[in-house]
């Protein structure tokens, strides 16, 4: 077998193959990679709404969506084995936390008190902002917002006037999950018709927080 000429037009051909080989297999792995990172995803949202709901017998699996204007929320509504509405779970979000996104799932009964949440992304300072996680359903003065009637209860800090205990060292972390779960509850009563009204609510749940 004659053995390759080693010049320009050979190397070009050998480098070439080896590029296209090599963007193969990268698109490959990128699509395999790609539908188990989003397989994750939905597993994720599915327990974490699980974990916020009330007692119920099945939800609807296609979300009713709000815009407020900066973030999508959707609103995952729940039934018993009659098909009555129980309550929802509620995606929201803030972009104010201290390092940036905050993602939360927040559960309500169908008379707007609120049953659990889930914090299902963040990048807050470990032992500081990271601490929402548990921090606002733990049991210790006025920190916990489980159980709490979302249509009277002032969800702000207290800094801020509100009903709710900043964790300690990290109140802009705090400021931004309690607006996510305002927001959440915002969505709940504008989309569900179970709750008479949220218009003590609506007049901060629709800006940013803008107190630091």
């Amino acid at each position: 077998m004659k053995k390759l000429t080693s010049n320009f037009n050979n190397i070009f051909l050998v480098l070439t193959g080896i590029i296209l080989m090599a963007v193969i297999s990268s698109s490959v792995v990128y699509s395999l990679v790609k539908d188990k990172i989003q397989l994750s995803k939905e597993e994720k949202l599915q327990s974490a709404i699980r974990k916020v709901l009330p007692p119920y017998d099945h939800f609807d699996p296609k979300p009713l969506e709000m815009n407020d204007g900066v973030e999508v929320m959707k609103i995952f509504k729940a039934y018993d084995k009659q098909n009555r509405f129980v309550g929802a779970a509620v995606e929201s979000s803030s972009n104010n936390g201290y390092i940036g996104h905050i993602d939360v799932m927040v559960g309500f009964e169908r008379s707007g008190k609120i049953v659990n949440y889930v914090v299902t992304e963040q990048n807050e300072t470990p032992g500081l902002g990271a601490r929402i996680i548990d921090w606002f359903k733990t049991e210790h003065k006025s920190q916990n917002i489980i159980g709490k009637d979302a249509s009277a209860a002032n969800l702000s800090v207290r800094n801020d006037g509100g009903d709710i205990d900043a964790i300690t060292g990290a109140t802009i972390t705090s400021r931004a999950f309690l607006f996510a779960v305002r927001n959440a509850y915002f969505a709940f009563t504008s989309n569900t018709g179970q709750v008479a009204s949220a218009v003590n609510l609506k007049a901060d749940s629709i800006q940013n927080p803008t107190n630091h």
